[in-house]
């Protein structure tokens, strides 16, 4: 099976697995981004989620198919700080150990929060990709099972119900925006709802600092960057999957890309004008909207996936409120 082929049924099994612990997040509509768009505009509030983000979703769906030799011998993961977070908890509720490689210069509160999860957590590197190195030396060292942030069919298959919850909350919608980072959710999401709906338009957005995803599907192959210009953690990889390279390729319509100043203008404007606290990663759906990136007919039905609201305060504080 290529990833592109997971089945709907393999998404539906994983909404089993994944609804005993994880919430069924609400779809919102909102006036005010309706208006400033011309859009029917709804977003899929996953900041609400459980760990504060989606990446609960993948590592339970990905634990319930692990081995008990698998289990014994534990779990390692590394990650900028939601997935983390997601593989601690799901760790926890299995009653699995749980090592998290973490970079150095991680949000404070989610180091933290990883650690009241119940894993044990290793810093080392300034972005993912070292952070990962040193994960796989791990694995080697004390023989622990890798969980991938989202290279792996079994976490994209996870963190597709989020896809399957639109759906079976709001059937009719003319376009979905997801942001990436590796690609996990936006592999997950579009494969679900192009299964469900082929004519529905999914829409990608990057950071224009870091767009390994768009890079690579115009190369198509898999790109790493020579350098990121990126300081939202959940959107900054310089190289993607293979596996979720190949399904943007064939199931993402578009993807857009804004620099950081005008996702952050998104975060406090979503902030001011929805009530709901959302990171970096999750306001650049918002902020793709806000400056026309999405195209759709007047009164399209577009849903905007909050994927968390695990905020920097310290970044938050930089930014200007003019």
């Amino acid at each position: 099976m290529i990833a592109s082929d997971i089945s709907i049924d393999a998404f539906r099994q994983a909404h089993e697995h994944v609804k005993e612990h994880a919430h069924h997040t609400p779809l919102m509509g909102s006036r005010s981004l309706s208006e400033a768009s011309g859009f029917n505009a709804v977003l899929k509030a996953e900041s609400f989620q459980r760990t504060g983000s989606y990446k609960i979703r993948g590592p339970l769906n990905k634990l319930a198919h692990m081995d008990e030799a698998e289990k014994r011998a534990g779990v390692i993961c590394s990650s900028a700080g939601n997935h983390a977070q997601g593989v601690a908890l799901a760790a926890a509720l299995h009653r699995v150990r749980a090592v998290v490689v973490m970079a150095e210069n991680a949000t404070p509160s989610k180091i933290e929060a990883t650690r009241a999860y119940g894993a044990e957590v290793v810093l080392h590197g300034s972005i993912w990709d070292e952070a990962n190195e040193k994960a796989l030396e791990l694995v080697e060292e004390q023989g622990l099972t890798y969980i991938h942030p989202f290279d792996d069919l079994d976490l994209i298959t996870g963190q597709g119900t989020l896809g399957l919850e639109i759906y079976d909350d709001l059937p009719i919608v003319d376009a979905v925006v997801v942001p990436i980072g590796g690609g996990g959710l936006i592999s997950g999401v579009s494969t679900v709802l192009k299964s469900l709906n082929p004519e529905i338009g999914i829409i990608g957005v990057e950071s224009s600092g870091a767009p390994a995803m768009k890079r690579s599907v115009e190369a198509g192959q898999r790109v790493e960057l020579d350098q990121v210009d990126c300081v939202i953690d959940g959107l900054t990889v310089k190289r993607v999957g293979e596996r979720t390279l190949e399904i943007v390729r064939r199931n993402v319509d578009e993807i857009v890309t804004l620099p950081d100043e005008k996702i952050f203008e998104a975060l406090l404007w979503t902030l001011a004008r929805t009530k709901v606290v959302v990171e970096g990663a999750a306001a650049a759906p918002v902020a793709a909207v806000l400056n026309g990136l999405v195209e759709a007919d007047p009164g399209s039905t577009v849903v905007c996936v909050l994927s968390g609201g695990n905020i920097n305060l310290d970044q938050l504080r930089g930014l200007s409120w003019n």
